[in-house]
């Protein structure tokens, strides 16, 4: 014989309500500022005329291979524009590459340090789609949260037009 099982009002609004609660806690988790980033803010690389620590990435067109400096081109001065930053990839890895003021370039890792989304360029600063942190782009420290520190800088040197990692 087959039994009616009959399903309440009582028992469908306890598994709805267990429902919200638990993706609210999930929500509220992804969301928190703790864990990986939390502690005191820390500044990106220094930039300087010719030699600039900092995090970058390389357009699609940089020539990858040995420049005078010893170190692999990532880039080119002129696929910078003075103000702006551009993405290039180096080893694998992603890199924010930019130029704040003319003849100054400074690169950034493009990992977010508050939960590891890609950064990217946006008009006027470095950006992380994620949870919306903002980097400054001459230092790449935070100018808002959720994010608690600076993008991690990137060594690279100038040598006449190229750019060059490390």
């Amino acid at each position: 014989m087959t039994e009616n099982k009959t399903v309440t009002r009582r028992v469908i609004l306890t598994a709805g309500t267990t429902g919200v609660v638990g993706a609210g806690t999930l929500l509220l988790a992804a969301c928190s500022t703790g864990g990986a980033d939390s502690g005191a803010s820390t500044s990106g690389g220094s930039a300087a005329t010719g030699s600039t620590t900092g995090s970058a990435t390389a357009p699609s067109g940089a020539a990858s291979g040995s420049a005078a400096g010893g170190g692999a081109e990532i880039a080119k001065l002129a696929d910078v524009p003075v103000g702006q930053a551009t993405t290039v990839t180096f080893d694998g890895q992603e890199i924010l590459v930019a130029q704040p003021t003319a003849g100054t370039v400074v690169a950034f890792s493009s990992v977010c340090p508050h939960q590891g989304c890609a950064v990217a360029f946006a008009k006027t600063d470095f950006a992380c789609p994620c949870h919306g942190s903002t980097f400054e782009l001459a230092t790449g420290d935070v100018t808002r949260g959720p994010a608690q520190k600076g993008l991690t800088p990137v060594s690279l040197t100038v040598s006449g037009d190229t750019i060059v990692a490390g």
